[in-house]
């Protein structure tokens, strides 16, 4: 039987996510969604099970609510990297979740890496 779009979708999230939590050294995770219109960022302690840092073209002081362009995701890429710092968190690991890396997930990984978070 054919799986759907969606299913397929969280198999590989999953996938993603198991290989990445064999790898983890007690790093924070550094986890990206990606809406039709717009784009989600956040810095997971998954051991305390709490998020230290979080950005989104949501945010009005962004001022990029609606936009989902590689433009609006290296603002948010920039952010993350910036709030991270302040909470005292440098190195994770990047979580792509189901999506690709390249386009906007890429142009946000590569904006945070500029702005000092290493992984």
């Amino acid at each position: 039987m054919a799986n759907s779009k969606r299913d397929l979708f969280l198999k590989r999230r999953l996938r993603v996510r198991n290989k990445l939590r064999k790898m983890n050294a007690g790093r924070a995770r550094l986890s990206v969604h990606r809406s039709n219109k717009n784009i989600f960022a956040q810095v997971i302690d998954d051991v305390a099970g709490r998020t230290l840092a979080a950005a989104s073209t949501l945010e009005k002081d962004l001022g990029l609510v609606g936009k989902n362009n590689v433009a609006a995701a290296a603002a948010v890429g920039a952010a993350v990297a910036d709030r991270a710092k302040k909470a005292g968190v440098e190195d994770v690991y990047f979580d792509r979740g189901g999506f690709l890396f390249h386009g906007k997930v890429k142009a946000l990984a590569d904006a945070a890496r500029e702005n000092g978070l290493k992984f």
